[in-house]
This record gives structure tokens, sequence and C-alpha cells, in this order.
């Protein structure tokens, strides 16, 4: 997989964008505040460094193709409000995982929604999944609410041996 030149990706209301360094304060907000982080199991970020070190990590990934990680902006504003991800994919790299937060002013606003859709086109299109998993934490409503609407299903029999809390889901792409 390649994700040089970096795949912008527009919805109607989003463009889904390459970290960069001034996004630093965005980040560090979303990976330390008790709303967004509630039921992540994650290091929290402390400082402006530590969320430009995770930005200079998440972009090396890139480039070691590891992973493909967006920041959430809406459309004509480039303030990050959240970040997802597909990453921690399969050998034979049929298989991802996606990761998603979002800033707490923009939740139940359809915004994950539009920005899950536009990544789960772009994995199926451009980076042939076949499926798509998604580690919730069992309590996370809003997340579990996300998955089913957007036709995940709860793999009962799969364990997240990192986080006993959390439950998996699956899409099937094909």
């Amino acid at each position: 997989m390649n994700f040089i030149p970096f795949p912008n990706l527009q919805t109607d209301r989003l463009l889904l964008r390459q970290l960069k360094k001034e996004d630093a304060n965005s980040i560090l907000f979303l990976r330390s505040d008790a709303i967004v982080n509630k039921y992540v199991k994650r290091p929290k970020t402390d400082t402006v460094q530590d969320a430009i070190d995770f930005i200079n990590k998440i972009n090396n990934g890139i480039i070691e193709h590891d992973w493909i990680f967006w920041g959430i902006t809406i459309n004509g504003n480039p303030d990050l409000i959240g970040t997802i991800c597909l990453w921690n994919f399969s050998e034979d790299q049929k298989i991802a995982e996606i990761g998603y937060d979002l800033h707490p002013e923009f939740h139940k606003k359809g915004i994950m929604n539009e920005a899950l859709n536009s990544i789960l086109n772009y994995g199926y299109k451009s980076l042939n999944l076949e499926i798509v998993e998604a580690y919730t934490h069992k309590n996370n409503e809003a997340s579990k609410n996300l998955l089913f609407n957007n036709g995940f299903h709860l793999i009962e029999h799969k364990i997240d041996k990192d986080n006993l809390d959390n439950i998996i889901f699956a899409l099937e792409l094909f």
C-alpha cells in the first residue's frame, strides 16, 4: 500500500486531510480531553510537544505504509475537529482496523458518520479491503450505534486482549 501522495478525501461537509504540526493544540485536546477519552485506553497526551511527537509518529507511519490517518475538518475551516484512521492491516492487506475520535462540540451532528462512509469507500475502492474491524468499549453507545448504523456486526467470539472492556465489530466490504 502506498499513501503517497496523501489521499485527501472530500465529502459534502468535510475535508479529511493529513495531520500537520499546526494541529498540535487540537491533537492535544483530542488525546487528553476526558469526554473524548472516556472509553479509550491509550497513553494520555500531556503537552504540545507530546502532540507534535504524535503527529510526527503518525506521518512517519503513513510514509512507512503502516497506516493511513486523516484529520477531520469542516470544509473551508482548517481547524481539526477529529481524526479517523485505517491501521493494523492484516498480512495480506485485506483486513484493517478503523479508529476515530471527535471533538464533543461536534457530536450528534452526523460528522463521524460522514467521515466513516468516506473512509469505508476509500478502503474498498482504493485499498481493496475486504473487511474493516472496529474495537470499541462495550459501554460506548454512540460508537456502537455508529457502527450498527453503517452495517457493522458484532463479532461475539473475538476478544481484544489489550482491553477486555472492548467489543469488536466487523463490516464486509465485498
